[in-house]
């Protein structure tokens, strides 16, 4: 796995909330839809599919992970599961991302429930808060994914500086012996 510049970060971070916003926009869509579940299941079906599509664009998926030297994965992993979501480099479940949309929107999706059956009025409050609902956790995720890829960017780039000092030290001594 080769670690990201801080510009690519960047770069990768808006690029992903600009796909998140995309699929809330579909989540937002299917919350119209006056039928009991199709909303949460569009929710779960557009989260398993973006979650890993951004794991892997900051160089973060499972077997990325386990690429890593032990020192690194433990970095990834800790900072993983302290950070929130916990959704970093690991295998995703349906049953994981309803508890995170659980977590995250509870009353606001107990709302949306409710509201979906007030005729015109209701629909747009529940399209509004799927939309709140699944960018909130898709950024979350996000800002969790940057955070984690420039931690091991600056610790890599801590590394290289190091064995380069050490490379030039050798070199020195062995110019100042011989």
């Amino acid at each position: 796995m080769s670690t990201m510049t801080l510009q690519e970060l960047d770069k990768t971070r808006e690029e992903c909330r600009k796909l998140i916003s995309r699929r809330a926009l579909l989540s937002a869509a299917a919350a119209v839809v006056p039928v009991p579940g199709v909303d949460v299941g569009t929710d779960v079906a557009i989260l398993m599919k973006v979650i890993p599509i951004i794991n892997a664009r900051f160089g973060l998926t499972a077997s990325d992970v386990d690429a890593l030297s032990p020192e690194l994965k433990k970095l990834v992993v800790v900072g993983g599961t302290s950070m929130g979501l916990g959704l970093v480099g690991r295998v995703l479940s349906t049953d994981r991302i309803i508890n995170i949309l659980v977590r995250l929107g509870a009353k606001k999706l107990a709302g949306k429930y409710g509201a979906k059956y007030v005729p015109l009025i209701g629909s747009a409050i529940s399209a509004s808060i799927s939309f709140v609902v699944l960018r909130k956790v898709g950024n979350q995720h996000i800002e969790e994914c940057y955070e984690i890829a420039r931690r091991l960017a600056l610790e890599t780039q801590r590394r290289e500086a190091v064995h380069t000092i050490d490379a030039a030290e050798e070199g020195l001594i062995r110019e100042l012996k011989g």
